[in-house]
């Protein structure tokens, strides 16, 4: 995602604006000096905040605007129109503010406000809390702790050797070539240092205690905690085949197998890509993007369908495609050769880099050693609290009730994973905040986005409006006559009005399962 400067273009507020023509409720976008600006009047108020996104820039002027709050168009980030806070992931840091002055019919922008105040720890407040996992659901839980006036000892646990980063980009612009790696940290050092968080890296927890409230580490030494987030995310699900674990052989998870891609890449020619999921598939555009030769293999007629649909699924295969990548469907793999992999069909492909992309399960192992009820995910309740007191769980493990399919369900993404992070830090500190975003994903494919809201593992019909062929559309999944997701394509403002929908459906439900 670029920065869109076209759309940073306006009135300068420094200079005088008269705002009488901006209807209530409404947004103008503008500068401040060249810095963009957004202009907001809500329930006769005027605010002035920065209005580039600061997850990806996003052009907030194109977003919705819904109560207090502005949604960015592109990845569903929230910001408070009061305070410029960020609200709601995969935004985390705040919007710049303005303070306004009226001189005459004109409202102009002065000096730049300060950063609005924390929030105070309240009394009882836990004195040691533990993080282990530092994906997208534990930073942002960490980061959220401190937010909310946490000012105990705050210990965030990874195995992962690099500090946390930016995973959706490793499979998109960084391994495509687009994105240097400068871009993937989402926190300098500092930020851990002023933040007093205690961020230990390449650190295994390797057992869980939940009676005594303690930690093991494989280094030996243990910690002690009165609240605990797992937030261990996801392991790749490893290819049961003959020659599965030669060299060449890679998957994508961590930085370091984004690093091993970008370099096998290098030397390679010919790459075949096992598993047509929203991985696999942007893991062969950026290889394409390397001028590799790419093959996807996978089992299903039309790719992703089960998720998307027939149409959306064809649409997507059509892009690849005209890029040049070449599709076995209907097909797995048999063996993986040295330079050559065999297909159940008995066709052989030649290749010198695989991809292995079937899908992910969920890191259970910490957790049903503690004797946490699991299921096929870590079992939570609607405030994410596991079946041991005082013990949390966030992200791709976490399978919580799901009050608009009215089941319990386990999504695999970005943003869902920080959004519940910062639910579960919330509740750490006892603010009983019910789960209740609406699951948002976008996947890229060269230059067509998908973005999906809502969940729909199954669907009794589809409803399309506009061209897929265009790539200009909504489909709404249905199951009877609820509409339980929306993917979209090109219309990013009927994405967000489908995100509230959904929102309110859920603070109206209530879990009777």
């Amino acid at each position: 995602m670029g920065d869109n400067g076209a759309a940073f273009q306006g009135p300068d507020f420094s200079q005088g604006v008269d705002p009488s023509a901006m209807p209530e409720d409404s947004m103008l976008h503008g500068n401040v000096g060249g810095e963009p600006a957004l202009l907001v009047r809500r329930t006769g108020e005027f605010l002035l905040i920065g209005s580039a996104c600061t997850h990806y820039h996003g052009p907030l002027a194109e977003g919705l605007l819904v109560d207090d709050t502005v949604r960015c168009p592109w990845h569903h980030a929230c910001f408070s129109v009061r305070t410029g806070e960020a609200v709601r992931a995969p935004a985390l840091d705040p919007l710049p503010r303005w303070r306004l002055e009226w001189v005459g019919a004109k409202i102009h922008a002065r000096e730049k406000l300060p950063a609005a105040p924390r929030a105070r720890a309240t009394a009882g407040a836990p004195r040691a809390a533990i993080i282990i996992g530092a994906g997208a659901a534990g930073l942002s839980a960490a980061r959220t702790l401190r937010a909310e006036g946490f000012e105990g000892q705050l210990t965030l646990l990874s195995a992962d050797h690099a500090a946390p980063y930016d995973r959706p980009n490793l499979s998109k612009d960084y391994l495509s070539g687009a994105a240097p790696e400068e871009w993937l940290p989402l926190r300098d050092a500092g930020f851990y240092e002023s933040e007093r968080i205690d961020l230990r890296l390449g650190a295994r927890a390797t057992d869980l205690l939940v009676r005594d409230k303690r930690v093991d580490l494989d280094d030996g030494s243990h910690l002690s905690y009165d609240v605990l987030l797992l937030a261990t995310g996801a392991e790749p699900i490893r290819l049961p085949a003959p020659g599965a674990e030669r060299p060449h052989v890679r998957y994508l998870r961590t930085l370091a197998d984004s690093r091993a891609l970008i370099k096998a890449a290098a030397t390679a020619k010919r790459a075949i890509i096992i598993g047509a999921s929203f991985i696999g598939l942007e893991v062969a555009a950026s290889l394409r993007a390397r001028n590799l030769t790419v093959h996807v293999v996978a089992p299903e007629a039309v790719p992703m369908e089960r998720i998307l649909g027939p149409e959306l699924g064809k649409f997507v295969r059509a892009i690849h495609e005209r890029h040049g990548v070449i599709f076995h469907l209907g097909d797995t793999v048999a063996s993986i050769g040295e330079q050559s992999v065999v297909l159940a069909s008995g066709e052989t492909v030649a290749a010198d880099l695989v991809v292995v992309g079937i899908g992910v399960r969920p890191a259970l192992e910490l957790a049903q050693q503690a004797g946490i009820e699991v299921d096929r995910g870590i079992l939570v309740d609607e405030y994410l609290e596991t079946s041991a007191p005082g013990v949390f769980a966030a992200g791709d493990m976490a399978r919580w009730p799901d009050l608009l399919t009215g089941e319990r369900i386990r999504v695999e993404h970005w943003v869902v994973a920080e959004r519940q992070g910062q639910t579960a830090a919330r509740n750490m500190l006892g603010q009983k905040e019910r789960f209740g975003a609406a699951p948002f994903f976008w996947s890229q494919h060269y230059d067509a986005v998908i973005s999906y809201v809502g969940h729909a593992p199954t669907w009794d019909r589809t409803e399309l409006s506009g061209s897929v062929e265009a790539g200009d559309c909504t489909v709404g999944y249905y199951r009877g006559d609820r509409k339980l997701a929306l993917a979209s394509i090109s219309r990013d403002l009927d994405s967000l009005r489908a995100e509230v929908a959904f929102e309110a459906m859920i603070a109206q439900a209530s879990w009777g399962k």
